[in-house]
């Protein structure tokens, strides 16, 4: 079993002769220096492994499948992931690896052509490569390929087989258990697939399942650990950030567990759990738990502003009551459809739920988000309400019925739950993806049915 070490042997060389480098004067430093040829001073200065933070070399451990390099901003990562992969490809023919960022425009920009990305690497050690945009592909001589892929597109990992993965801001992908999961499956070509993950942490639950699973080497480091970073820089962000939360997360590169002033966190989602609703035969859901029925069922909707795989996610949440306890019983959020789209998975999740009620925010064009809806089914009831508060100010009072046991979750939804953990009172968002959209639709499915009976008709089981 893997210790969390980081370090290898194959690097001892150049850490001794930077070793011996360090130990001189630095009049004799200047001397050495001097003395070399112009390409044993570029030579040198591009070894990456003569100058690097050791938290920066791969795990010498054995048995390790995924490397977790969790680190403040500015430390190096990509670096060190850049260097990694190209040492990999060109050490063995025919390799098949997967390069992964949060967008497929950031994997090129940040991943390929950034400043310590593949490409530049390739060019500091004088490597011959071809890099081809239009195929997102870049390959070696030796017939060695990477292929390029986004985390907001899980499927498109779907599929293909890899002998090394690296994956990058894992806690920015939109699509992040989905898309780790199906490069999971994908990574075994070979004797020994691993996958390694640069990343400033997040409190995402993938997260801290990679970083607690036996078979993970952890390595991290922070900002002020980067030699090539200017020490006035690192002062003002020390002097900005030192002691706080955001500091110890963007710069020290630690997980925390709970965001300060969280309004759900860890324990209370924990806590709110219980067992999902009963199915019927054919596995769809069905109304009730131990005996009991629910009584109304509300399916709210936080609609997206744009449409596209850039676009925010459809946030649907489907929410039920008994007596006074309200329940979330499916997250049905979908990404990138149309209004068309996601209004037909709105319907679907009132069909199988029995339901026609459907409240929806209004801000983002209420007359269309209406219009699609009915178009989907003209059974539904649409509501339609206006945010006029922010989504944090609204999140406060369901977020209390959490915490007295007046809500609960029927089953585990953990994408809504990382939202969740990212709301902040008195406002502020700090969870995963841009905006809280799951969260949202939720808390508007609940204050609905948190409101007097008569506000909603009584749903009864047919």
């Amino acid at each position: 079993m893997p210790t969390k070490r980081g370090g290898s042997h194959e690097f001892d060389s150049a850490a001794h002769a930077m070793g011996l480098l360090k130990a001189r004067s630095e009049a004799e430093q200047c001397a050495i220096i001097r003395h070399m040829s112009p390409y044993d001073a570029l030579m040198f200065d591009a070894d990456f492994e003569a100058w690097a933070h050791k938290s920066q070399l791969p795990p010498n451990d054995d048995g390790w499948r995924v490397w977790l390099m969790m680190a403040g901003r500015g430390f190096g990562k990509t670096r060190a992931g850049a260097e990694w992969i190209h040492r990999l490809a060109t050490k063995r023919a025919g390799l098949r690896i997967a390069v992964v960022g949060a967008s497929i425009d950031e994997t090129r920009k940040i991943m390929i052509e950034g400043i310590s990305g593949l490409l530049t690497i390739a060019r500091r050690r004088r490597r011959r490569v071809n890099w081809e945009p239009s195929l997102s592909r870049f390959s070696w001589p030796n017939g060695s390929q990477a292929q390029l892929f986004s985390g907001d597109s899980a499927n498109g990992l779907r599929g293909p087989e890899h002998d090394f993965a690296w994956c990058d801001e894992l806690a920015k992908w939109r699509e992040a258990e989905e898309a780790w999961m199906n490069l999971q499956f994908g990574l075994r070509r070979g004797s020994r697939p691993r996958a390694l993950v640069t990343t400033t942490p997040r409190p995402i639950p993938l997260l801290s399942q990679l970083k607690d699973d036996p078979h993970t080497v952890t390595t991290g480091g922070r900002t002020s650990d980067n030699i090539n970073l200017d020490e006035k820089v690192i002062e003002l962000l020390t002097a900005t950030y030192g002691g706080t939360r955001i500091g110890a997360q963007e710069l020290d590169g630690e997980l925390l567990d709970d965001a300060e002033g969280a309004l759900w966190t860890n324990e209370m989602i924990e806590r709110a759990r219980v067992s999902p609703f009963r199915q019927r035969a054919d596995g769809s859901p069905a109304r009730g738990k131990f005996g009991e029925e629910l009584e109304r069922i509300v399916v709210g909707v936080d609609p997206p502003a744009t449409t596209g795989e850039k676009s925010d996610a459809c946030g649907i949440v489907v929410a039920g009551s008994i007596g006074e306890t309200l329940y979330v019983i499916e997250d049905a959020s979908v990404r990138g459809l149309r209004p068309e789209g996601w209004a037909s998975r709105v319907a679907a999740a009132a069909a199988r739920w029995d339901t026609a009620q459907v409240v929806a925010e209004a801000n983002n064009g209420g007359a269309m988000v209406e219009s699609v809806l009915k178009a989907a089914d003209l059974k539904l009831r649409v509501r339609l309400v206006h945010a006029t508060k922010g989504k944090s100010a609204r999140a406060e009072p369901i977020a209390l019925k959490f915490e007295t046991g007046k809500a609960l979750f029927a089953g585990a939804f953990p994408e809504l739950e990382a939202e969740l953990r990212g709301m902040i009172a008195g406002g502020g968002y700090l969870g995963p993806r841009r905006s809280p959209d799951r969260a949202d639709a939720m808390v508007w499915a609940m204050t609905a049915l948190g409101e007097t009976r008569s506000a909603l008709p009584r749903v009864r089981m047919l």
